[in-house]
């Protein structure tokens, strides 16, 4: 599966996790096809260097906008800043299988994955546009 994004967007997202010396995390919205927007939420994880939450508020407020017939919540991105693109053992700990996107991020790329089984990830094919 290839999912696309714009080579700006993911060039946001990457300067984001570059400028941060702690996790930034936010949400994507698009189609099952494409990522079309990213929102930047804030981390409200106890200990924001090591690990993210992203703020439950914003969280329902994308699922509201999306049933009221917004943009489709996707998923997230979140930072590594001093590690890979690869999912953590803590990022599988969170995995909820449910199919969301996962985008992990370093200051220089990010690797898409996908949740399908608690747990577990899939790489998906990031097609930059």
């Amino acid at each position: 599966m290839r999912l696309k994004i714009s080579s700006t967007l993911l060039a946001r997202l990457v300067a984001e996790s570059a400028a941060s010396a702690n996790e930034v995390c936010g949400l994507l919205f698009g189609t099952g096809e494409e990522v079309v927007h990213a929102v930047k939420c804030a981390n409200v994880a106890a200990d924001p260097a090591t690990t993210f939450e992203v703020d439950p508020a914003s969280l329902i407020a994308a699922h509201k906008a999306a049933r009221a017939g917004g943009p489709g919540l996707l998923g997230h991105y979140h930072s590594h800043p001093n590690g890979s693109c690869e999912p953590s053992a803590r990022d599988a700990e969170a995995a909820m299988g449910d199919g969301a996107l996962w985008l992990i991020l370093t200051g220089t790329g990010g690797r898409l994955w996908r949740t399908r089984v608690v747990g577990v990830f899939e790489e998906v094919a990031i097609e930059a546009c």
